[in-house]
């Protein structure tokens, strides 16, 4: 985008100037609602074996989370307040 350096001095400059801003405005808009659209578009032809890897993948990393958030809470938990950080004795 270019800028411009001088100050308009009419009223003419300046409506000029509110046009092209328009245009490159409707330009940069056009892009990023293509953009946009590529982003969010479904995939709605995928076949049924797709569809079900898909599932299996977000399972697997689901899963895998879990474990992770497991592990980090079973040996720092201690530092959120959800576990103490030294053995509790046993009374009899």
């Amino acid at each position: 985008m270019r800028k411009t350096t001088t100050t308009p001095s009419t009223l003419e400059e300046i409506r000029q100037r509110k046009d092209e801003l328009a245009d490159a405005m409707d330009t940069d808009s056009t892009k990023v609602s293509s953009m946009w659209n590529q982003i969010f578009s479904s995939k709605e032809d995928a076949s049924r074996s797709e569809y079900i890897a898909s599932l299996v993948s977000k399972g697997f990393v689901a899963f895998d989370a879990f474990m992770m958030v497991r592990k980090l809470v079973k040996n720092y938990g201690f530092l959120f307040g959800l576990k103490s950080s030294s053995k509790k004795l046993n009374r009899k």
